[in-house]
């Protein structure tokens, strides 16, 4: 089962069946999932068998076996095309003879036989429900050369026709090993603590959630999981398409798969094998891989109005042209089998799936999982990206961007100021104090102030670090650090001051700091002709200029998530097809909104991951116009595919008709232009691991 032509045998085949509930296929791993009763299951399967297939039960992990049958079968079409060439040697040497014809059509059987089988029982299967594939007009035009005497041809048609076939068959799985080869990248064995404290192997599918495991440096990490003790980089490009190692430590999470490669690190587990992120990744790409693409949708609709089409006109040929041409009835039957074999759809049904499948898997190796083809083909339309800002646009995490120290003694001012804000969980007070030198100590009475801050006693003297409103109220505000407020205000920083009771003693500077990478990004669609706006329930003046920074053209601050929502509406009228790009649960319903929805992967949640069609698992904005450049590529590809499957057919049903055209001629035109458009959708994967 390899083409969506041959799903469509195997659906018509088991639509009579009512007890079936489902069938659910997937053509990259050539699996068909029967919802069904064991008695309905078995019935299906007869059914299956009678149109033609060799239904065989896998294993849930091993989805490849069909493959090995392909490798095993070569030999099979290695002795084929021996006999078909001794087939024509015999008819050229010995040509008129009685017994050289006898030997060679025995011969040409023979050749018939080994390559064929498989192609006969689904191509008279497919006759008998009256139904035309490829495997039927295969079928009806090698029987016809044979019976009008041209059975060294018939042999050899068929050969080349499995022979092509089957390599055809060795190039779609580089497509679709691309993503399977990442489930390889995953251990078998975690090095998993025991009770009494010793380290052992054991099989991850076996590690329970909240597990502790040691991994060594240069080994992969068997599990998703929180690391609890070392520290180490990461090279995690095997699931974010980062090309750099990160450096991780306590607190850190990391993913399956993923490459410890400097420290020993101990972790506790935080999925089981089976739901890890690279699991996710995997199964949300073969599901995409199963969703038929518009394209595709349209190239399906296509062959099955085609193929009868030109069945119906080689009949003509075969039965009309004698009485209307003139021509003789050998000749007129030659010509339409010439016809069948040219008019088979491989190379135009094959054109769409093995680009689309490419493109997913080479946006999966860069950290970009796709849910379906139609958001690959529609990302090229996009004329609006909107954005989120925390945690899209910039860290999601404050940072201490300035300090100013108005008091004496600046060592012992910052040393109460590292002290003080070291004992609240406050976000911006831990910016502050992982920004200044870290200083140990206690502090007495320590005591957090609701919407304004915290205060505690330190060598005697009553501390206050807070927002501008705690510094009005504690009435130690001047003209002068009004002054100082504005200006960082402006910028679209936080500000904190310490104070004491009669005076301020110094003031800190937080921002939420832009991502390197978010520039590159906006500059990166304007290049595109696609237009940025920001929106954000922060400020309108924070919101402002982070856009400025960023080099944003729009920004809308002080929204709630309806207001997004509404939001992406009005850009879809105004300008066309919009995206939203966003982490949090509050982003969730301008995802689903939005034309297509982009979700930030580490550090989304899982409402915006579900909600989202695109997610990014490393966060990287600049993975959003990637993915408007990959759709772009890909649709290329799909049309010179579909435009070069055509434009052979036209051609050879051009010369088929002058007299011009053979049927060896004819079936390299039709496998050699399946073969074309499969290498030329592959180029996907290799520009992809090229960037």
């Amino acid at each position: 089962m390899d083409c969506p032509s041959e799903e469509s045998e195997i659906r018509q085949a088991v639509a009579g069946l009512g007890e079936v509930r489902g069938l659910h296929f997937d053509l990259s791993a050539r699996v068909v999932r029967i919802d069904a009763s064991d008695s309905a299951t078995q019935r299906a399967l007869g059914a299956i068998r009678r149109a033609g297939f060799d239904p065989l039960p896998l294993p849930d992990a091993d989805s490849a076996a069909s493959t090995d049958r392909l490798v095993e079968g070569l030999p099979r079409l290695g002795a084929g095309l021996l006999i078909a060439l001794a087939a024509e040697a015999v008819h050229f040497f010995v040509e008129g003879s009685m017994a050289g014809s006898v030997l060679g059509m025995a011969l040409a059987l023979t050749a018939i036989a080994l390559a064929g089988a498989s192609t006969y029982r689904k191509g008279l299967a497919a006759l008998i429900r009256g139904r035309l594939n490829m495997n039927a007009l295969m079928s009806v035009a090698v029987t016809g050369a044979f019976l009008i005497g041209e059975w060294p041809e018939a042999a050899m048609v068929m050969v080349l026709y499995a022979l092509a076939e089957a390599i055809e068959a060795r190039a779609l799985d580089r497509a679709r090993n691309a993503i399977k080869s990442l489930m390889a990248m995953a251990p078998d064995t975690a090095e998993v603590q025991q009770p009494d404290g010793r380290w052992a192997d054991a099989p991850v599918s076996q590690v329970a959630l909240g597990t502790r495991v040691r991994v060594k440096p240069g080994a992969r990490i068997p599990l998703d999981g929180v690391i609890v003790s070392g520290q180490t980089s990461i090279n995690q490009a095997p699931v974010t398409g980062e090309s750099l190692p990160v450096d991780k430590g306590p607190q850190d999470s990391v993913f399956a798969a993923t490459i410890n490669v400097t420290g020993t690190i101990e972790l506790t587990t935080t999925a089981l094998a089976s739901d890890s992120t690279l699991a996710r990744i995997i199964r949300a790409v073969e599901s995409a891989q199963a969703a038929r693409a518009p394209t595709q949708q349209f190239v399906d609709r296509f062959a099955a109005v085609y193929t009868p089409a030109v069945f119906v006109v080689a009949l003509l040929v075969a039965l009309a042209s004698p009485w209307l041409l003139g021509w003789a009835w050998a000749e007129s039957a030659y010509r339409a089998l010439v016809l069948l074999v040219i008019a088979c759809p491989c190379a135009l049904v094959i054109a769409t799936p093995v680009t689309v499948v490419s493109g997913l898997a080479a946006a999966a190796r860069r950290g970009i999982i796709i849910k379906g083809g139609v958001y690959l083909e529609s990302a090229r339309r996009l004329r609006v990206v909107a954005l989120d800002k925390t945690g899209t646009i910039t860290e999601g995490k404050p940072k201490l961007v300035d300090q100013r120290v108005v008091a004496d003694d600046p060592d012992r001012v910052l040393a109460w100021a590292s002290r003080l804000a070291g004992h609240s969980d406050h976000p911006v007070a831990q910016a502050i104090a992982q920004g200044l030198p870290r200083v140990d100590g206690d502090v007495e009475g320590f005591a957090a102030l609701a919407g304004r801050g915290v205060r505690g006693r330190i060598d005697g003297e009553l501390l206050h670090l807070g927002n501008h409103r705690l510094i009005e109220e504690l009435g130690v505000c001047s003209p002068s650090i009004e002054a100082v407020l504005n200006e960082h205000e402006r910028q679209g920083r936080s500000v904190t001051l310490l104070a004491t009771t009669t005076k301020v003693l110094a003031i800190f500077a937080v921002a939420d700091t832009i991502k390197d990478s978010s520039r590159a990004a906006i500059a990166h669609l304007h290049r595109l002709g696609v237009r940025s706006v920001m929106l954000t329930g922060d400020n309108a003046v924070t919101a402002r200029t982070i856009a400025a920074q960023a080099g944003i053209d729009d920004a809308r601050g002080d929204l709630l998530p309806d207001d997004k929502l509404r939001i992406i509406g009005e850009q879809q009228a105004e300008y066309g097809p919009t995206a939203m790009t966003g982490d949090g649960i509050n982003d969730a319903p301008a995802l689903a909104k939005a034309d297509i929805g982009f979700a930030m992967g580490r550090a989304g949640t899982d409402t915006a991951m579900e909600a989202a069609d695109v997610v990014v698992m490393n966060d990287d904005l600049r993975r959003v116009p990637e993915t408007i450049e990959l759709s772009q590529r890909t649709h290329r590809l799909l049309w010179q595919n579909i435009s070069f499957a055509l434009g052979v057919k036209v051609v050879f049903l051009i010369l088929a008709m002058l007299g011009h055209a053979t049927m060896w001629m004819a079936v390299f035109a039709d496998m050699g232009a399946s073969l074309i458009v499969v290498f030329n959708g592959l180029r996907i994967l290799r520009q992809s691991a090229r960037v």
